[in-house]
């Protein structure tokens, strides 16, 4: 099919970050999106993401990253605690880099992208490919409604796999195995509507142990997004429990003190949250024929890296790109992939690493995050270590990698 028939028609599957950017760019480059998602509306809410250069460059092409906004700012500090509450300067992860990444909600940046689609984009709620089968021509879908039980088959030039870590698309497309990599940590993440007793609105709060922490990350204009995250030697242990009770497990057998007493309180009594295994997504290929999975349904590289939001966009922006530039779809998903794999591997095993600063394994991990904290909040050798320039890390998260 080409122009001269006619736009080309994508299905996008899942209207997350990735499948909006997605369908956004595919839009501008003067194709048809269809965007399903499985939820019966589009879902607003989200806990505490970042948004490091590598998005923001993306989003400042599509056009969104003024309405994405910036919830950090100098009156946003952090604080590590002990169980006592003891508080020492801690690390504020919006100060990591030469350049500061976004603190923000995942809704942020997902309203951002959804007001920007145009609105002739097809968007079809409560709906979920069942089958996908492909030809030189297509790929045909068969599409369920789970509101009214009807199938609809039809025909795309395209199909993008957006539906995140445990993808639909990838298990008809690419086999029954689910190519999840556990890293054997769990999470427990929600987003407070008051400050933690005993802080104010713009201070958060880090208590690290061997093995398990919690987190408060603050914002200057909204109460904090609340995370635990800790070790586990049984995953599936894990969800046989209700999920408060596996977080208080998790930091016994010692008394959690009032503090930790609080936390475990805030997340059982909340209205929404998340708890989950960590796990990478690892394959071979993020491509066949005229299927291709972006974000977490083909990389996932998890919230120890920081960059899920930011690869999403910068993976939606780019396949957009390379669409335009090859027109032939085979080709331009050999060369989307080549260019993005590289990156997305640095990202994956940087999780290793910034999993450190999020939640030591073991006591030696432990000593060696609290050294290295002394160093960086040491007022003279600190300024010298931040004179030295960004980590590599750090400085991987700022590559502009949709650039033309």
């Amino acid at each position: 099919m080409n122009n001269s028939m006619g736009p080309r028609r994508a299905l996008v599957v899942g209207l997350g970050i990735a499948g909006i950017a997605t369908a956004l760019r595919l839009r501008q480059i003067g194709w048809e999106p269809v965007v399903v998602e499985r939820a019966p509306a589009r879902r607003s809410g989200g806990y505490f993401i970042m948004l490091f250069g590598t998005g923001a460059a993306s989003a400042e092409r599509l056009g969104v990253l003024e309405a994405i906004g910036n919830r950090s700012g100098p009156e946003v500090v952090s604080y590590s605690v002990n169980r006592a509450g003891r508080r020492t300067k801690g690390m504020n992860p919006g100060n990591l880099g030469a350049v500061p990444p976004r603190m923000l909600l995942r809704g942020d940046v997902e309203k951002a992208l959804f007001d920007a689609l145009p609105d002739d984009v097809e968007i079809r709620y409560a709906t979920v490919p069942t089958r996908i089968a492909q030809d030189d021509a297509a790929a045909e879908v068969t599409l369920l409604d789970s509101a009214s039980g009807t199938e609809t088959t039809e025909r795309f030039d395209l199909v993008v796999g957006t539906d995140g870590m445990r993808s639909t698309v990838r298990k008809l497309v690419f086999g029954p195995a689910d190519h999840l990599h556990p890293l054997n940590y769990m999470i427990g993440a929600t987003l407070l509507d008051e400050p933690v007793e005993g802080f104010g609105r713009s201070e958060g709060m880090i208590l690290a142990e061997p093995g398990r922490s919690v987190w408060t990350f603050p914002f200057a204009d909204h109460a904090p997004s609340l995370l635990f995250s800790y070790r586990t030697n049984d995953v599936d242990a894990e969800f046989r429990r209700k999920p408060v009770e596996s977080i208080r497990a998790a930091f016994g057998p010692q008394a959690p003190g009032p503090l930790l007493e609080r936390l475990f309180n805030r997340f059982e009594q909340a209205d929404t949250f998340l708890f989950d295994s960590v796990n990478q997504v690892r394959m071979p290929k993020w491509h066949q024929g005229r299927v291709v999975l972006v974000g977490d349904a083909a990389w996932c590289v998890t919230l120890y890296a920081g960059m899920g939001a930011s690869s999403g966009i910068a993976g939606g922006e780019l396949l957009g790109t390379m669409l335009e530039r090859h027109g032939d779809v085979p080709a331009a998903l050999g060369a989307w992939e080549r260019r993005l794999r590289p990156f997305i591997a640095a990202e994956q095993e940087s999780a290793f690493t910034t999993r450190r600063l999020f939640t030591p394994h073991d006591r030696r991990e432990h000593l060696a995050r609290a050294a290295m904290l002394r160093l960086m909040n040491a007022p003279v050798l600190g300024r010298v270590l931040g004179g030295l320039g960004q980590p590599k890390d750090m400085a991987h998260k700022a590559i502009d990698i949709a650039a033309v």
